[in-house]
């Protein structure tokens, strides 16, 4: 294409072509400096997203989970530690409690020897006490011999046959005033016996009577005690049933809130994961707009390279075709960009707020000035081709400054536009970390707490096993003392029971043991003990009147002493001691004389 001829007015356009040469350096570089705080912003912009992205991505969520797990495992480790203090703590408490027992223990040796002197003491006391027993069971025997009815008869009767009836048969001397006395006596002796007896045999009935009550009452006492054990035993049952009731509701009401907790784990993990995605949108919709405006600044990029060829060429006719078409397709960027930006609010329109309805209307109108523009240019460039080259270079000059004003309110509106949809997507994304992090957080807690309880179940679940142990040995303890406890009644009522046969069979033995000897011994006295015929041969001598010593009569005394003592043995039940030691003193006055 051919350049244009220059005119006459070439010299007189210089300084306009000089001023605007100035003023395009200048604008120039106004925008070489707003585009370094562009840049500038955009870097800082980058960077953040860059840390955001990476502080909500997948391994910054590890790593901060590895952080509390060790977190976590380092509280283990001091409480573990604390417990191990704890526990030497007490190791060392014991093991100076030991010590003062022991030198507690080496105090109390030195009343050692004061203590085994009591002891001697003791075994001398319990020996003496086993002497004086044995003495008094020596003497109670004695006195059993003595007061036995069977003996009594077995004593009379050989008394009364030996030492009445054959001295009686003797001497007739003696028989004429001691028979009647003596069988007297001995009729007596056998009324009391029979009395005695019917005595022991009318006792013997209320002695069953006793021994029946004292066993009744031993039977309502063991029945009065088996009915406190069985109550006892009910209302243990009863109270570990309500307390397995009482468990049972805890557990189910344990149960419930941990499955509401984990409802609401569940909930916060949606919610977070939601959150995750819906930051991950609005970044990958902050990166489009960054790419938006990164493409507006290429396009105004190759404008003002397309400015720099135009004052070279100076062909005003294709110059503004191609300026009208530069300024088009900027118009149509900015729509495409408006469109997008349109789209994304049409999504976002049931969340956003007033001033996002705004700034979606601000768009809208931006729009559609940018297409009434658009129609304007392409009535323009249709004009074009009607204009002389005077005209055109005015025409240019004056649509230059149009379009600069023009392009400068686009570039502002634009620029606020953008700069409200960065702001709102910040801020989006800022309630977005904010409630992610607010959700990890009560997750955190809700894990916490989940443990927590677990941690008290299982301490929960220690103690009652605990105890439950602890109850069951102490119910079989309590079953096993009740056993043993009836084990020893048994027993020592079997014990009592073959202790009174045996002491009855021992006791008949000795009965007849001591019959067998008192009989045998009877006999024997017979050839032995002969008072009465040494008394009668004194008297066949006619005594010798007063030559009787004192020593003679002490003799015959000690003589005539074992009728009196014989006597006295049977009769010493019978309250006849006064009666026999009368009749005996009357019968030493009539020796006497």
């Amino acid at each position: 294409m051919a350049l244009p001829t220059l005119s006459s007015h070439w010299p007189g356009r210089i300084r306009p072509l000089e001023r605007q040469l100035v003023r395009q350096r200048e604008q120039e570089a106004r925008r070489l400096q707003q585009w370094k705080i562009h840049s500038q912003y955009f870097k800082e912009q980058q960077v953040r997203s860059s840390k955001q992205a990476h502080w909500s991505s997948r391994e910054s969520y590890k790593q901060s989970m590895s952080a509390f797990r060790r977190e976590r495992l380092q509280e283990e480790r001091r409480r573990s530690v604390e417990e191990r203090r704890e526990r030497l703590r007490n190791m060392l408490q014991e093991e100076n409690t030991q010590l003062e027992d022991e030198l507690r223990a080496s105090a109390r040796d030195r009343r050692a020897t004061i203590r085994q002197q009591q002891e001697k003491t003791e075994d001398l006391r319990s020996a003496r006490e086993e002497r004086r027993k044995k003495l008094a069971q020596e003497l109670l025997k004695e006195h059993w011999k003595k007061n036995n009815p069977e003996l009594r008869k077995v004593s009379v009767r050989d008394l009364y046959s030996i030492q009445v009836t054959s001295r009686c048969c003797e001497y007739d001397d003696v028989i004429t005033y001691l028979g009647t006395e003596a069988y007297v006596c001995v009729c007596v002796v056998q009324m009391e016996s029979e009395l005695h007896k019917d005595y022991v045999v009318s006792q013997w009935p209320v002695q069953q009577q006793h021994k029946k009550q004292a066993e009744e009452q031993d039977a309502q006492d063991r029945l009065r005690f088996e009915n406190e054990y069985e109550r006892s035993r009910r209302e243990a049952l009863e109270r570990m049933k309500e307390e397995e009731e009482r468990r049972k509701e805890k557990e189910k009401e344990r149960v419930e809130f941990l499955r509401q907790q984990m409802e609401e784990l569940k909930v916060r993990d949606e919610e977070s994961r939601r959150l995750q995605q819906e930051e991950d949108a609005l970044l990958s919709k902050r990166l489009e707009v960054e790419q938006l405006e990164e493409d507006r600044r290429r396009a105004e990029e190759s404008r003002k390279k397309s400015e720099f060829g135009r004052l070279l060429s100076r062909q005003y006719r294709a110059q503004l075709k191609r300026r009208a078409q530069q300024v088009q397709e900027e118009l149509e960027a900015d729509r495409r960009i408006l469109a997008a930006l349109m789209e994304g609010k049409e999504e976002e329109r049931r969340v956003e707020s007033a001033r996002r309805e705004r700034a979606v209307a601000d768009v809208a109108w931006m729009k559609k000035v940018l297409e009434e523009q658009l129609q304007l240019e392409r009535e323009r460039e249709a004009e074009f081709d009607l204009l002389y080259r005077e005209e055109a270079q005015r025409v240019w000059d004056q649509r230059e400054a149009q379009w600069e004003r023009e392009r400068r309110a686009r570039e502002r509106l634009m620029h606020e536009v953008l700069s409200v949809r960065q702001e709102q997507l910040h801020e989006r994304m800022e309630e977005k970390r904010r409630a992610r992090e607010e959700c990890e957080r009560r997750r955190a807690e809700l894990l916490q707490q989940l443990e927590e309880e677990e941690e008290e179940k299982r301490q929960q679940r220690e103690e009652q096993e605990q105890q439950r142990t602890t109850r069951m040995l102490d119910i079989n303890a309590q079953v096993e003392q009740r056993r043993r406890k009836l084990w020893e009644d048994q027993q020592r009522l079997e014990q009592e029971e073959e202790e009174l046969r045996e002491g009855l069979r021992l006791e008949e033995e000795e009965l007849r043991l001591e019959t067998e000897r008192m009989t045998r011994r009877g006999y024997e006295e017979r050839s032995v003990y002969k008072p009465f015929p040494f008394l009668s041969s004194r008297l066949k001598k006619n005594l010798e009147g007063a030559s009787i010593s004192v020593g003679l009569l002490k003799r015959e005394w000690s003589s005539s002493l074992f009728l009196f003592e014989s006597l006295n043995m049977a009769s010493i039940s019978c309250g006849l001691h006064q009666t026999l030691e009368f009749h005996y003193l009357r019968f030493c006055f009539h020796l006497s004389i």
